[in-house]
């Protein structure tokens, strides 16, 4: 019974995830467990490349420590089946005004130097004949973002996903983020943030809608 319900929800957000942007990937067949003993033999590779004494009580574990971490935790959102289930309900009030998730947390990793991604979304859209969980919104975002990434991407995928659920264009992403590429290395610049927005259907062609949407936002 589990196993058919396992593979419903990956049916569903198949159905979903078809419609979103992909992250460029290639076939990969292998368990979670076999992902789990393949990275850590990586990681060992590093520190000992680093020149770190793996027999050290605090270093020994550290490999797969990482390797779980990423399996199970900061890169699940590669897998459709780690979707979140998602709770749509018939738009019975017949609402047409817009709907808004403020604040969400994103915390996400650069896909080009594996490093932190952090900051919020502000994410909305007008209804036709459904409306989403409020909770879903924030579960889609953190799904996209558990993954490597580059913002865009990211702010491209969420919008596309809620298309496909809400059945509806009208649909508003924006991020503001801090990337540790940007504040760990190279320029060192601890200041700076990046905003990315998606802006479809009347977010993007009325300005009233979209000035309307800016200025919920404050």
């Amino acid at each position: 019974m589990q196993k058919s319900k396992v593979i419903g929800e990956k049916r569903a957000a198949n159905k979903i995830l078809k419609d979103v942007l992909p992250t460029p990937m290639k076939v990969n067949r292998l368990s979670d467990e076999q992902k789990v003993n393949k990275i850590t033999k990586h990681v060992e590779g590093i520190m000992d490349a680093l020149g770190l004494d793996r027999a050290d009580d605090s270093l020994a574990d550290t490999p797969r420590r990482v390797a779980e971490m990423y399996v199970f935790e900061t890169f699940m959102g590669l897998k459709p089946e780690n979707f979140p289930r998602i709770t749509v309900v018939e738009n019975k009030l017949r609402y047409d005004q817009m709907i808004v998730e403020k604040d969400i947390k994103v915390m996400s990793v650069c896909e080009h130097h594996l490093v932190t991604i952090d900051g919020l979304a502000q994410v909305a859209y007008i209804p036709n004949d459904k409306v989403i969980g409020l909770s879903k919104m924030n579960r889609i975002v953190d799904y996209f973002s558990r993954r490597p990434q580059i913002q865009e991407r990211l702010t491209m995928q969420i919008a596309d996903a809620l298309c496909a659920i809400l059945g509806t264009k009208n649909v508003a992403v924006k991020i503001t983020a801090k990337h540790y590429c940007v504040i760990s290395r190279g320029v060192e610049d601890v200041n700076s943030s990046t905003t990315t927005s998606e802006l479809r259907g009347k977010f993007k062609t009325d300005p009233t809608v979209r000035q309307e949407f800016l200025q919920l936002q404050k």
